[in-house]
C-alpha cells in the first residue's frame, strides 16, 4: 500500500516557490505598468459654440444662386452646367436689381460676388457686395499649410476626418472633412478661429486643418 504524505518534499518546495515568485512578479509588473503610464491630458469634449451673429466677408468670390425660390450663397461646390446649379444658407437683404452684373435665364438669376454681411449661423445678411467684373483679386502666394511633427496613420486620418465631420457645425452637405496623405482638412461654413483652437487642441496641432468660406472681418 501506498503511503501518501503532506510533507512537502524539496521537489514540491521548489515548485510552489517558483509559482510564488511568478505570481508575484505579474502582480508588481502590472503595478509598476500602471504608475508607469501617465494619463492623458484632458483634451475638450465637443467643439465649441461660435460667438454669433458675427460680421464675416466671404474668401473671395462665390456664387449667389436664385432659382425663384430666394438667394443663396453657394459655399460649396457648383455643377458646370447652364445654367450653374449648386445651393447654400439663404441671403438675406438681397435685391437683383441693385446687382445689374449677373446672368438670367428664366426664372434662374446667378453671379458671382463678393460678399460681406452678417452671419448668423444659418442666414447671410449682404451688406456689401462687389461683382467679378469688378472685384481686385490681390495675387498673393498662399503659405502652404504647417504638416504635423507626427502625422496619424491613414487609417486614423480617415477615422479623424469621420469624428470631424460628424462635430463640426456644417460639415455635411455641400461641405466635408476629407484626409490627405498627413494631415485632414474640413469645410466649414464659417470659422473665427475657435474652430481652429478646438481641433488643435483634440487632434494634435497641425492634424486638422479647418477651411471656412466666411471669414471675420476686421477693420
Amino acid at each position: 500500500m501506498t503511503l501518501r504524505t503532506s510533507v512537502p518534499t524539496p521537489l514540491r518546495l521548489a515548485a510552489l516557490a517558483a509559482a510564488v515568485l511568478l505570481t508575484a512578479t505579474a502582480c508588481s509588473g502590472g503595478d509598476e505598468g500602471a504608475v508607469a503610464r501617465d494619463p492623458a491630458p484632458d483634451a475638450p469634449t465637443g467643439a465649441p459654440a461660435l460667438d454669433l451673429p458675427a460680421d464675416v466677408r466671404t474668401r473671395g468670390l462665390v456664387m449667389v444662386m436664385d432659382t425663384g425660390d430666394g438667394p443663396e450663397v453657394c459655399l460649396g461646390a457648383i455643377a458646370e452646367s447652364w445654367p450653374p446649379q449648386c445651393g447654400g444658407p439663404e441671403v438675406l437683404g438681397w435685391d437683383w436689381s441693385e446687382h445689374s452684373m449677373h446672368e438670367k435665364q428664366g426664372r434662374v438669376r446667378w453671379g458671382s460676388f463678393a460678399l460681406s454681411g452678417s452671419w448668423d449661423g444659418t442666414a447671410l445678411t449682404v451688406s456689401d457686395a462687389v461683382p467679378a467684373a469688378l472685384y481686385d483679386v490681390m495675387v498673393e502666394e498662399p503659405s502652404p499649410d504647417p504638416l504635423p511633427t507626427d502625422p496619424p496613420s491613414p487609417a486614423d486620418l480617415k477615422v479623424i476626418a469621420e469624428e470631424v465631420a460628424a462635430e463640426l457645425p456644417g460639415v455635411s452637405g455641400a461641405q466635408g472633412a476629407y484626409p490627405t496623405e498627413q494631415q485632414v482638412y474640413v469645410d466649414v461654413p464659417f470659422d473665427d478661429g475657435s474652430l481652429q483652437e478646438w481641433a488643435d487642441a483634440t487632434y494634435g496641432e497641425h492634424v486638422v486643418v479647418v477651411v471656412p468660406a466666411l471669414l471675420p472681418r476686421r477693420g
